[in-house]
């Protein structure tokens, strides 16, 4: 993805974290690091929840897949997963088929 675009929005926060990485003490940088990894666990469900709202929104206006994952800056798939509530990367889907009554 190039650099024009990104949102402002997202710039801001790919520049702290390029930040983070750029801390000299180690010991620093690995307590900075934790601390953004915690947030992010704390806030992925809030930012899939927003994926997910607007995939739902275009495809109510029958938008394609392909025109939302353009649109959104994400594959076809993500976009098919995040609409089947998996979210967008493998580590989000069930691991565990639902038990058959």
């Amino acid at each position: 993805m190039a650099e024009d675009d990104v949102t402002e929005e997202a710039r801001r926060v790919i520049d702290a974290l390029k930040q983070v990485g750029e801390i000299e003490d180690p010991i620093e940088r690995a307590v900075a690091a934790s601390e953004v990894l915690a947030d992010y666990k704390e806030r992925a469900p809030q930012l899939r929840e927003l994926q997910r709202q607007a995939i739902a929104a275009l495809r109510a206006q029958e938008v394609s897949y392909r025109k939302i994952a353009a649109r959104l800056k994400i594959s076809v798939g993500a976009v098919q997963n995040i609409e089947r509530g998996h979210g967008s990367a493998w580590g989000t889907k069930s691991r565990t088929k639902p038990a058959e009554k």
